[in-house]
């Protein structure tokens, strides 16, 4: 007699297994925005027009601070820094607020809310017209008002102080301002640094670029005559001072000083008023009892909820794309050619991406996209990616069903997937839901790198289960090759498209999930162009969530 049949039901481990992955990855959820979420701090948005410029404002001040009003003991105006956000600056607003401080902290034009477009000079003078307008409401009071910044946001603040009167300035890894130390004049977002405002205050990182440190450095040595100090983090990168306690507590020591808090709050207690405490910051003064670092505790639930969304995207990738029963796979024929030879592929990619640099310094063909460097990056990919599909012509040809159940099935899945992970970081970390501005690049967008990663697919050709993460590291392999030809056109060829060498790290990162995402789909589809339409739309999500709008 034949063994019972099992209607194609999983055994018991698997199922187990699978059930228990998206259990946890729920729970992981939920306990990480229960973290997250709570704040002892008032938090109001605001649209401020200052001066034409329309800027969408995040209002931090404390919940039960020593002072009854909150911006009693001064005002802090935070500018963020290129291809960031106001959200993403909320730890070290958070630490201000806990010093009593009302802080004011706009997306600058063509980040997070803010309309573009973006332009260096365009955000140092929005931000100076945001503080004429505070002034003008009396919310910025000269004597009692720091002016804060990162990167980018650190140049403007020196630069605007340098023109309107403040108390003092803290400059976390200023962009820099003169082409010295390695630094290219065409990388510049500002020149000719004016004299460093008094009582200003460097915070950089150890592991940050010399390039950074030096030209950081640089800005005080002619500073001989102003109350100025440099302070270096030790193990810190340039984006990882935004979550130091140490770059916070560093902040909040020199308001402390710059502000007087001693002698203001004695002032305060017996009565008296002290209009000018802020003229001649004391060097030692002490510590006030109000405070302390912000709560470490929004940044673990955020990392722990990522780590809950990556645990069920899987899970919902593979049913979306083709599961029918939890922890079986309906594995299509592919279609796709076989794997182009390791050496024959690299050899066409660094052609192809030469090839692409090159055309670039003449035409760019995604200029209409009109975002900030991401236009020339996603230009570049899709260059790269015509060059390459021409020398496979017959093969893309075999493999092109953009029409098919599986590609209307992959966009629906990546859709969904951007919208999630979007969301959440809308929550926790960033600024991450696309406004209608950005939603109007997207379809152009999404046109111009579908070529590139068509390319890849071509190069890979069908997958394999038993090598999965192989090819995500031969494809991680290619991507590399066709990096490395567009940085030495920034580097050397003075395209001046700094940015995305700042930005690789992220876009590595990114990479490696997205790739992951791309075989899942190849895998239960058995299309390559349900993949490359899939990865398309992550990485179109992605240029439009980290570059300004021009």
């Amino acid at each position: 007699m034949s063994a019972p049949a099992n209607d194609g039901q999983p055994p018991p481990p698997a199922q187990n297994r699978f059930v228990f992955r998206a259990l946890l990855g729920v729970a992981l959820i939920a306990v990480g925005l229960l973290l997250t979420l709570p704040h002892p701090y008032h938090k109001r948005n605001f649209l401020i027009d200052a001066g034409g410029c329309h800027l969408q404002t995040t209002v931090y001040a404390p919940v039960g601070a020593a002072t009854p009003d909150s911006a009693g003991r001064g005002t802090v105006v935070l500018f963020h820094g290129l291809a960031a956000n106001r959200k993403i600056m909320s730890y070290i607003a958070e630490g201000f607020a806990n010093e009593g401080l009302r802080v004011f902290v706009p997306d600058l034009p063509g980040h997070g809310r803010t309309e573009g477009p973006f332009s260096a000079a365009r955000a140092a003078e929005c931000s100076e017209n945001l503080l004429h307008e505070l002034r003008s409401r009396g919310m910025a009071p000269p004597e009692r008002t720091i002016l804060a910044g990162h990167s980018m946001g650190g140049a403007i603040a020196i630069r605007v102080a340098a023109r309107v009167p403040v108390a003092g300035v803290i400059a976390i890894s200023p962009a820099p301002m003169r082409a010295a130390h390695g630094v290219s004049p065409d990388a510049l977002l500002f020149d000719n640094p004016p004299p460093l405002p008094p009582n200003t205050e460097i915070i950089d990182g150890s592991l940050e670029p010399r390039q950074m440190t030096a030209n950081a450095r640089e800005l005080l040595q002619p500073a001989r005559d102003v109350n100025a100090r440099y302070e270096i983090i030790p193990w810190a990168t340039h984006a990882g001072l935004l979550w130091r306690s140490r770059v916070v507590r560093v902040a909040q020591d020199w308001t402390a000083r710059v502000l007087r808090f001693d002698e203001r709050d004695r002032a305060s207690a017996s009565g008296e008023l002290a209009p000018n405490v802020a003229s001649n910051p004391a060097p030692n003064a002490a510590r006030t009892p109000l405070q302390k670092l912000p709560s470490r505790w929004a940044l673990a639930g955020s990392l722990m909820s990522l780590a809950g969304l990556l645990l069920i995207a899987g899970l919902f990738l593979r049913e979306a794309a083709g599961i029918r029963a939890v922890g079986t796979t309906r594995i299509l024929p592919d279609r796709g050619a076989r794997a182009v030879p390791r050496w024959r592929a690299s050899s066409e990619v660094l052609a192809a991406s030469l090839a692409a640099v090159l055309l670039l310094r003449f035409w760019e063909p995604l200029r209409l996209v009109r975002l900030f460097e991401g236009d020339y990056l996603a230009g570049f990919l899709l260059c790269t990616g015509v060059f390459l599909i021409a020398l496979h012509w017959k093969p893309f040809t075999n493999i092109c069903d953009f029409g098919s159940a599986s590609a209307i099935v992959a966009v629906f899945a990546g859709a969904v997937l951007f919208l999630l992970f979007s969301a959440w970081f809308e929550l926790t970390m960033t600024e991450s839901w696309l406004d209608r501005a950005r939603w109007e690049r997207f379809p152009l967008l999404l046109i111009g790198v579908i070529p590139c990663l068509m390319a890849e697919e071509l190069m890979l050709g069908a997958p394999d289960a038993k090598s999965r993460w192989k090819r995500v590291a031969t494809a991680m392999f290619y991507r590399l090759l066709v990096w490395l030809p567009m940085v030495y056109g920034i580097l050397f060829l003075h395209s001046g498209e700094i940015l995305l060498v700042m930005l690789a790290p992220y876009i590595a990162i990114f990479s490696v999930g997205q790739r992951r995402g791309m075989d899942v789909v190849r895998e239960v589809t058995g299309s390559a162009a349900a993949a490359a339409l899939f990865g398309a739309i992550l990485l179109a999500g992605f240029f439009l969530v980290i570059f300004p709008l021009l």
